[in-house]
Parts: C-alpha cells; sequence; structure tokens
C-alpha cells in the first residue's frame, strides 16, 4: 500500500510546527527524544491529510473516537447549528436542550435501572466520578470504611489520580506513582472455577472495605486489548450481587458497537451499577463523557440534607456543543447500519490478520467486533513501527506489544485490506530485523 499522491497543502513543516514544538507539551510522548509529530491538515472519512499532501488511512479511529470517520456532515451541520444558537451555558442553574435530550436517550438506550446521566468532558474524569459517586453512595448510608475499589490487572481506566489506582500498576504506565496513589485492590481478572472461588473469598473477606468493582467489559483496551467472555463479565456481577458490592463498567472504550452490540455488557446480559461513556460518544468531534447511575446508586443522594448531593461540577458539564454532536452521533447509530459494519469488519480483520500469525515472533492474532490485535514477542521501538506504517500510508499506533486496529465503523472492505496488508507487510519486516 502507498500514500496517496496529493498537490501539496502546505509546506512538510509549516511554521506552526516549528513554533508549536517549543512550547506544547504532547502526550505520553518523551520530549527530548521524540521525532516531531506528523502535521495533520485535514480529515475526510478514514482519511488524515498531512502538510505535505500526502494522506493516511486512520486505523485507529483517533484513539477510538472517530466511529462515523472525521467530518461526518450531518454531525457538523447539528454543530453548527449549535453553535449558532447557543455554544454553552453552565448547568447549574440553567438547562438547555441538547444535554436533557442527550440525558434521557442515553437513559433510553441502556438497561433499567441505569437511568441518571452525570456529564463530563473526559473520560478519565468519568470514571473518577464513578468513583466519587460509589465511595458517597455509601457514605450518605452512615459505611465509612467503604472507600476502597477492586479492579483487575490489564486494565485501564485513565490518567487523573482515582483513576491511576485502579489500574495495573505493573503495566507502565503509572509505575512510579506507586505509593503516592491510594492503594486499591487489583486482581487477576478471574477465568476459571479457581479464579472465581479466590475472587469470592477476596470479596467475602474485604466486603466491609469495598465500594465498588470496576472493570472494562469484554476488552481490556490500554493495557493490551485483552479479552475476556460474557460469562465471566456475569460471574463478575453475581458475586458483587452476592456481597453486596457496586459494580462500575468502563465502557469508554467499549461502547457504541466497538465489540459487536451496542455496549459490550449487552453480551453478558450484564446491568452495572454505574457505566461510564465517552470516546465514540460525540463521534470523535467533541470531549464529552458521561456517568449514568443506577435508580439505586442516584436515590442515596437524594435528602433535606444539602451535603449529601454529588457535590461535583466540571466548567463545562453538558458542552451544548458536545451535546449536539453527541445526539447526531445516535441520530447515525440510529439510521445506519453501524453494527451491521462492525461484524463485516470484524470478518475482514479476521481473514487480513491471519497470516500474521505465520510470522516469526509474532504470539497472537486476534479479533473482536471492529477490533484486530497482532501481539509481538515484545516491540523494542513503537516509534520505528510507527514510521514503516506511515510509509504504507496508514496510520497505526503500536503501543506495549501490540500492533492493533480499531477503524471507524464506515471502513469499506478496501480500507480494511490496506490496513492488514499494511501491518502484515510491516510485522513480517519487523520479524526479520529484530
Amino acid at each position: 500500500m502507498t500514500s496517496q499522491a496529493l498537490a501539496p497543502v502546505q509546506s512538510a513543516a509549516p511554521g506552526w510546527l516549528d513554533d508549536g514544538a517549543r512550547h506544547i507539551w504532547l502526550p505520553y510522548t518523551q520530549m527530548q527524544t521524540a521525532p516531531a509529530p506528523l502535521p495533520a491538515v485535514a480529515t475526510d472519512g478514514m482519511r488524515i491529510t498531512l502538510a505535505d499532501g500526502r494522506t493516511l488511512i486512520d486505523g485507529i479511529a483517533s484513539w477510538w473516537t472517530a466511529c462515523h470517520g472525521y467530518n461526518h456532515p450531518y454531525i457538523r451541520q447539528a454543530v453548527t447549528r449549535q453553535l449558532d444558537a447557543l455554544p454553552h451555558v453552565m448547568l447549574g442553574g440553567l438547562a438547555h436542550e441538547p444535554a436533557m435530550t442527550l440525558a434521557k436517550r442515553l437513559s433510553d438506550m441502556l438497561p433499567a435501572p441505569l437511568s441518571h446521566v452525570f456529564f463530563s468532558e473526559s473520560g478519565s474524569v468519568s470514571v473518577e466520578v464513578a468513583m466519587k459517586m460509589a465511595v458517597q453512595y455509601w457514605l450518605n448510608q452512615g459505611h465509612r470504611d467503604r472507600t476502597r475499589f477492586v479492579s483487575f490487572k490489564g486494565g485501564y481506566h485513565g490518567d487523573t489520580f482515582a483513576c491511576m489506582a485502579v489500574c495495573d500498576p505493573e503495566e507502565g504506565m503509572h509505575t512510579m506513582f506507586k505509593g503516592v496513589v491510594p492503594e486499591q485492590f487489583v486482581v487477576d481478572l478471574p477465568a476459571n472455577a479457581s479464579d472465581f472461588t479466590a475472587f469470592d473469598q477476596m470479596l467475602d473477606r474485604e466486603r466491609a472495605n469495598i465500594a465498588a468493582v470496576v472493570i472494562e467489559p469484554l476488552v481490556q483496551g490500554a493495557g493490551g486489548m485483552k479479552f475476556h467472555g460474557p460469562d465471566q463479565l456475569a460471574e463478575i456481577r453475581r458475586l458483587c450481587d452476592r456481597h453486596g458490592i457496586l459494580l462500575i463498567a468502563d465502557e469508554i472504550f467499549t461502547g457504541f458497537g466497538r465489540t459487536g452490540t451496542f455496549f459490550a455488557c449487552d453480551q453478558a446480559e450484564v446491568v452495572p451499577d454505574i457505566v461510564t461513556l465517552s470516546k465514540a460518544l460525540t463521534g470523535g468531534t467533541l470531549p464529552l463523557a458521561a456517568t449514568i447511575a443506577s435508580d439505586q446508586v442516584y436515590d442515596s443522594f437524594l435528602s433535606d440534607d444539602p451535603e449529601q448531593c454529588l457535590m461535583h461540577g466540571p466548567t463545562y458539564t453538558g458542552n451544548a456543543l458536545a451535546c449536539a454532536a453527541a445526539n447526531a452521533s445516535l441520530d447515525l447509530f440510529e439510521s445506519e447500519p453501524r453494527l451491521a459494519q462492525v461484524a463485516r469488519i470484524a470478518e475482514e480483520l479476521s481473514e487480513g490478520l491471519a497470516p500474521c500469525r505465520a510470522i516469526e515472533g509474532v504470539l497472537d492474532v486476534r479479533v473482536k467486533g471492529a477490533i484486530g490485535v497482532v501481539q509481538l514477542e515484545a516491540i523494542d521501538d513503537p516509534v520505528w513501527l510507527r514510521e514503516q506504517f506511515v510509509e504504507e500510508g496508514a496510520w497505526i499506533r503500536p503501543f506495549g506489544d501490540i500492533v492493533y486496529l480499531t477503524p471507524p465503523f464506515i471502513a469499506e472492505t478496501k480500507d480494511i485490506a490496506a490496513l492488514t496488508a499494511a501491518i502484515e507487510k510491516v510485522v513480517t519486516h519487523w520479524s526479520r530485523v529484530r
């Protein structure tokens, strides 16, 4: 696969890139040694156009957000209309239609009793809010010791402080903060009868201290795209119920069709007590997240005592532009065959990545919904791999020990074929030179 030749949009190194490089601090980047980022100047559908005129097929949907592709005209028009009318007003004592409509729609889409929606601007904050809800749920009932959380090795829930505490402390992203963030129960994700017996015993032993169990249902995303089955999720729900412990489902990555159903919990017929959503919520257009609580959790905050309310309020909570984008995104899920597209993409990823199994150094190839993963023995230089993919005209960003695809759901068969061919070619080259 070669990148598409276009007339240059700007110079290969536009002035704003050089000027900004002195001042911007990029995410997950060692600024002393990292190469300059690629200057993107336009997006459309699955394509990112660079300043030198090259276009890249986006294989990861900008960190899993652009589920409808970039610049979808329907979402763009909805945001433009909202911008003309009311870009933002605070939700402290005021309200606007996009937020109210979106709250009802999300409640209607989720199973009862998940019906109370709190908006924030990022996935990490939505998890922070969920954890705060869980602790205060118990505090409001007089249980002051139930402040700790159970999460799972291989899990990732965000970069803010409470979230770091429930991420896998050995995964590397937050290792240096061990001993700084509060210590939580980070345990192996149970996979068999013996594991579940041990998990059951741990919950029984610590139930007086536990506020909630936090899990990424079916797929642990940033921890390495590790999959587990619906039966495992259902058994975790059952044990939470047995011990009177809340269950928080972090569907920030898995929600909105990525695993093949609208929500990953649907595959296990599990209803969490709190669910967090973000990423594809606005179709990758504007930052927005939601924390949705059950009636039981919400009702515990209702009181004549003002101190028993949820004392949390991001400045841009329920931003009207973001809510308009999210409502338009939900319209597209209703009017266009997104889940059917995900099913087709799953088949094409399985077929296209299968040849990688024969490459020396490949440990595993796995697919779930619109997620395709090639796991390698080790990736010593992810930047080198990323540059090789760019040479093939693909935007693919390996991390940990995996090369993965999470394409927009609008991807055509030829797009998936181009992306999987690029992975086979680059991984083959990696295998020979490593």
